[in-house]
């Protein structure tokens, strides 16, 4: 993962070590995590890449395989590891992801607890989103889980600032240690009303937490509990839709005479090939252009996010 250290946050001002993640960007739909090796190598449908050559590089750089093909190295950001995280549950996209450390109201120095970790994907945004001073608590009652967890995060090098612990938050609750201590509280659980009264507890004054559920029912149950000690209780529902951006090229027919009717527009009039059909008096014209259309896959439904703040006694 980038440095947390504010004065190394740019990426192109870090090269690639033997040991560093890095994210090899093959194309739009694949890309994978890689620790780099001195002696190993990495093939791919381009070609052999051996990782002596990526050492020493910029991320962000452009490496050729012995073919001539290419990859892109990337550094390993938190949004780049949630598309090549393991999914060992449903996770949260990017959209969500974003609303949720923005309404939750997370920044550097903030202790975050978290119920349940998951694959990962949003604690690791939240870590980032705390670093370098804050800590991100993560619980999840599934032994495997949490292990496997623990693993990706030493992994991509931000286990510092987590904490990842086995326990059932919907029997058991948080531990009293954090009572009065979280500045924010997020809950990915099935029935999360049964985890609110201890949330109440671990909240500081003005404290704000943000509950994941798949089903309205499941809102519609939580805000009813949300209403005792809770207050601004809110609920979205957050849809995502790309756009690609390609360029692509036309051809169009224009008459040898110049005529208003039926001409390209000026900005489009850059032929990259024209041939005349002395026959029919045309010209044949083939022109780029750049075309915006939405993505023919678009993400939909993923969850409600149910948002509310501690009540001020």
């Amino acid at each position: 993962m980038l440095s947390i250290d504010p004065s190394k946050r740019s990426s192109l001002e870090r090269r690639i070590c033997d040991g560093d993640l890095v994210i090899v960007y093959e194309r739009h739909d694949k890309i994978k995590a890689v620790r780099v090796q001195k002696g190993s190598d990495f093939q791919n449908r381009f070609g052999v890449f051996k990782h002596s050559d990526w050492i020493g590089k910029p991320f962000g750089s452009k490496v050729l395989s012995n073919k001539g093909g290419f990859v892109h190295l990337l550094a390993p950001t938190p949004e780049l590891w949630t598309l090549v995280l393991s999914h060992r549950t449903q996770i949260l996209y990017l959209a969500d992801i974003s609303f949720v450390i923005s309404y939750l109201e997370v920044v550097p120095g903030c202790v975050v607890l978290e119920s349940g970790t998951g694959s990962g994907s949003l604690t690791t945004s939240l870590a980032r989103a705390v670093a370098p001073s804050g800590h991100v608590y993560t619980f999840d009652f599934h032994e495997q889980r949490a292990s496997l967890a623990r693993e990706d995060f030493e992994r991509n090098g931000m286990s510092s600032l987590i904490t990842v612990t086995v326990r059932d938050i919907q029997d058991a609750g948080f531990p009293d240690e954090f009572c009065g201590a979280a500045d924010s509280v997020f809950l990915d659980l099935p029935q999360p009303w049964l985890a609110l009264p201890s949330v109440r507890r671990m909240l500081k004054q003005d404290g704000v937490l943000c509950s994941f559920s798949p089903c309205i029912e499941q809102v519609q149950r939580s805000c009813e509990v949300l209403g005792a000690g809770f207050t601004d209780i809110r609920t979205f529902e957050v849809l995502l839709r790309s756009y690609e951006v390609r360029e692509e090229r036309m051809i169009g027919t224009e008459g040898v005479q110049d005529s208003p009717v039926g001409s390209l527009p000026r900005k489009r009039r850059q032929c990259i090939s024209r041939d005349v059909n002395n026959d029919s008096k045309e010209i044949t014209t083939t022109t780029s252009t750049i075309i915006a259309r939405p993505c023919r896959e678009t993400k939909g439904h993923t969850g409600y996010l149910t948002f509310a703040r501690l009540a001020c006694s």
